[in-house]
């Protein structure tokens, strides 16, 4: 079990207009502007858009591999760590918080999980 941050990175860069911008400390990765996800390398965690529902689900159901980051326009945020977690799953998570943030136009044909476990 763990994905590398080489997959992950893989993962979102098979997603439709995602672009990711590197700062000082981490990424920031957007659809079209607007942010669904970050990567820490330095603690080999990521953050990722989720409903309030599921960062609270994940977060009680799992609290080695999930914390809670913030919450924000009715949204959760949640910590993953990378050597916790499967590819299979975080692609999920991956593409959940992408979904959560593309505009409407881009969902018509989202890209699935298992496009993106394939694409990593």
């Amino acid at each position: 079990m763990g994905v590398e941050i080489e997959r992950f990175l893989r993962l979102v860069r098979a997603l439709p207009e995602c672009t990711g911008t590197e700062s000082r400390r981490y990424t920031t990765f957007r659809v079209r502007e607007k942010p669904f996800g970050y990567l820490w390398p330095d603690t080999a965690t990521v953050g990722l858009k989720q409903t309030l529902i599921e960062q609270a689900a994940l977060v009680a159901e799992r609290p080695d591999v999930f914390e809670a980051q913030f919450t924000a326009g009715g949204f959760g945020w949640v910590v993953v760590h990378l050597d916790r977690i499967d590819v299979d799953e975080l692609s999920e998570l991956t593409l959940e918080a992408w979904y959560l943030t593309a505009p409407e136009e881009l969902l018509a044909s989202p890209p699935s999980p298992e496009t993106l476990v394939r694409a990593g």
